[in-house]
Parts: C-alpha cells; structure tokens; sequence
C-alpha cells in the first residue's frame, strides 16, 4: 500500500506543479501569456498525470482486495515485482492516453483567437479555439475517455463489493473499524477526482459560464491533490498523535503569552 501511496504522491505534486506553480509565476510577474509549446506541453502533463492517476487508484482497489478477501495470498500474489510492473502500466497508460489527446487535440487548426480564459491550458478551452468542425473529434476523446473510466469505475466497484462482502463476515468490530478505515479513504479519494473530473468536461453547455469554468476546474485540478495526503494520513495513528500533540503546543504557547501579556 505505501508503494503505491508513494506514487499517487508523486502524481500529486507533478498535478500542483504543472498548473499552480505556473500560474503563481505568472501572478508574480504579472505575466497572463503562455507559449505555444508551453501549452502543449502543459496539456500533456496535465492529461498524463490525471490518466495515471485514475488508473493507479484502479490499482489501489484491486490492492485493497487481495488484501482483505486473500490476506494469507498477499505476498504470492503482490509481491515486490507485482507492484512494480502493475505501477509501471498505470504509467504507461497515462503516457499512452496523453499522447493521444494531445496530438489529437492539437491537429486541429487554431483560429477563433488565443484567449483561454482559464488559469491552466485545458482541452475543451483549446477546442473552442479551432475554426474546424471539431464536433466528431471531441467526440471521439470523449467515447475513448468515457469506455476507460467505465471500465476502471466498474473493475473498482466490483472491487469493493467483494471486500465489503469481507468485512461484513469479520467477527469482531474492532476488525471491521481497521478494515473501513483502510478503504474509505481510497473510495473518498476515487469519489472525489472522478466527480469533479467528470463534471468538468461533461457539463452542459447551458450551465457553463466563465466563473463556473474556473471554479470546476479547480476542483479537479486542485482539491483532489490537496485532500489526498490528509486523507491518507488521517488514518495514520502516529501522525495523528503527531499531529494533535502539535496543535496542543501552539495552544499552550497561545495561551500562555496572552496570560503574560495581561
């Protein structure tokens, strides 16, 4: 599990540094232009780690399940080389899956000006730069997009149908609280960038407007990395008496300058 945690952390910060960093830059230098290339570039990256990442929560899942319905198979089944070459096809899928929407989306002629209005480039902005018919070609994105995700949403789902399943037969509660507290931070974080992800791109065009663009795009850009280390964390009982023993010395400290102060 922390191999793969280890991952989705790496995906995590490449996610904030390929949108935040840059757009931080830009309000620093007052800078509000993006190459060419840059964009490119930023597309590629964005859709790479977005696709990695969904399919090495697919991963966790099936992770998830060995581990609770086969515990005893564990180390046969997922040992040191399994994990390895099971993260290394969550990133050639994401590799894969990028270059196609790239390539595919920058094909297409660019003519309708070069504002995005948007803090990142993102695909369905460059889209509504083209002067071509590009009605079939996102359509195509979107079936290909649509059959994958279904199909890591499916392969998850039946995941934990199976470990739930499990968990319902353990005998005593303090094993079912160790179980849930093991899973539901992983279906929280699936939930959470599968939304926003979703409603980003497949929003009617009747609701969509400038503000709404941009507050959707930071959900699936932002939150998810964001939230996900204090999702996983929380279920860490060190870092959280870490954690509480932190809070308790800056409350002290609070209180014990205002007492001098008076």
């Amino acid at each position: 599990m922390y191999f793969f945690l280890l991952n989705l952390s790496l995906l995590d910060l490449g996610f904030i540094s390929t949108t935040v960093l840059n757009s931080m830059a830009n309000s620093l230098w007052d800078i509000r232009a993006i190459s060419y290339l840059g964009c490119v570039a930023q597309i590629f990256l964005l859709s790479f780690l977005i696709a990695t990442e969904y399919s090495l929560l697919t991963v966790m899942s099936y992770d998830r399940y060995i581990a609770i319905c086969k515990p005893l198979h564990y180390g046969t089944l997922l040992g040191s080389r399994a994990c390895v070459h099971m993260a290394a096809a969550a990133w050639a899928t994401g590799f894969l899956y990028s270059l196609l929407h790239t390539v595919s989306t920058f094909s297409l002629p660019l003519c309708k000006g070069n504002a995005l209005d948007q803090f990142f480039c993102e695909i369905p902005r460059i889209l509504k730069l083209s002067c071509s018919d590009a009605y079939i070609r996102e359509l195509g994105l979107i079936v290909v997009s649509g059959f994958l995700v279904f199909m890591c949403f499916v392969f998850i789902v039946l995941s934990y149908v199976q470990i739930f399943r499990a968990v319902l037969r353990i005998p005593s509660e303090q094993g079912q609280h160790k179980a849930f507290s093991t899973c539901l931070p992983h279906l929280a974080v699936v939930f959470l960038f599968v939304s926003t992800a979703i409603f980003a791109h497949l929003k009617p065009p009747s609701i969509s407007s400038p503000s709404l663009d941009l507050m959707v795009s930071v959900l699936y850009s932002l939150v998810p990395p964001g939230v996900n280390p204090l999702i996983y964390s929380m279920r860490n009982q060190e870092l959280k008496g870490a954690l509480w023993k932190l809070m308790a010395g800056c409350f002290s400290k609070r209180i014990n300058y205002a007492s001098s102060s008076l």
